[in-house]
């Protein structure tokens, strides 16, 4: 099989706290979204790679030089940019734009966040094998094994209002693996109504769609926060050792 990869990376990282968009902080001898991309271009499968990446983003262009180094001496694939939107969805919706004239209808497309530095290649083998066949698509996705409380706030301090039934209840990770015209018109019908999807499952979920859960480990984190960056970097070592 083959695939194309869209990766949304359009944030301006004000949550992070340091000025710096957090797809570009640096760990491990590298920025993030480096590591974000390293299994993909890893991947014979991996056709091509479109980034969406903010209006006049300033780091951008050093990091896509090195990818290019890169590609040219390992015969990885190709990466292109284009401009991003203000939210994630719409970001994904552009790059799904750029590959318009050159994807098949029911070609796969992978979106990952440019944010998941840990993506491990054996996850991203169960993802593909887990829907080689399937008509639709589906996610990486972690089971909830933590306690959930409900808070509500009483004189502006959380308190628990209710401990959730995690029976059922996955988080949702990346990638998230789509035929090409069901991802593009999920996404179009749903901003046309004016909603914003939270991932591109949840778009295709408002279409009356069931996306097939894969498990996924947990060292797929999300980074957020200095913390997550610490975390990431303990992972990535740790597979490294011999």
């Amino acid at each position: 099989m083959r695939y194309w990869l869209v990766m949304p990376a359009a944030g301006t990282g004000r949550r992070f706290g340091t000025g710096l968009p957090k797809q570009y902080a640096s760990l491990e001898g590298r920025t993030v979204i480096e590591w974000a991309l390293a299994p993909f271009l890893a991947d014979p499968r991996c056709v091509h790679a479109v980034v969406a990446v903010a209006p006049g983003d300033p780091h951008w262009g050093k990091v896509a030089a090195r990818l290019a180094a890169a590609a040219a001496t390992a015969g990885a694939p190709k990466v292109t940019s284009v401009t991003g939107g203000e939210e994630r969805a719409r970001s994904v919706r552009l790059g799904l734009a750029a590959l318009e004239a050159r994807a098949a209808p029911d070609d796969w497309v992978v979106v990952h966040d440019a944010a998941r530095p840990c993506l491990a290649a054996a996850d991203l083998d169960r993802l593909l094998a887990s829907l080689s066949r399937h008509a639709l698509g589906g996610l990486l996705a972690s089971p909830v094994r933590d306690t959930l409380k409900r808070a509500h706030a009483v004189e502006d301090a959380p308190v628990v209002s209710e401990t959730l039934e995690r029976s059922g209840l996955w988080r949702a990770l990346t990638p998230q693996m789509f035929r090409y015209r069901a991802l593009c018109a999920a996404l179009d019908a749903a901003h046309a109504a004016g909603r914003l999807p939270g991932d591109e499952a949840q778009a295709l979920e408002w279409r009356g769609e069931r996306p097939l859960l894969v498990e996924g480990t947990a060292t797929n984190l999300k980074i957020t926060s200095a913390d997550d960056l610490t975390l990431a970097a303990a992972i990535l070592r740790a597979r490294q050792r011999p």
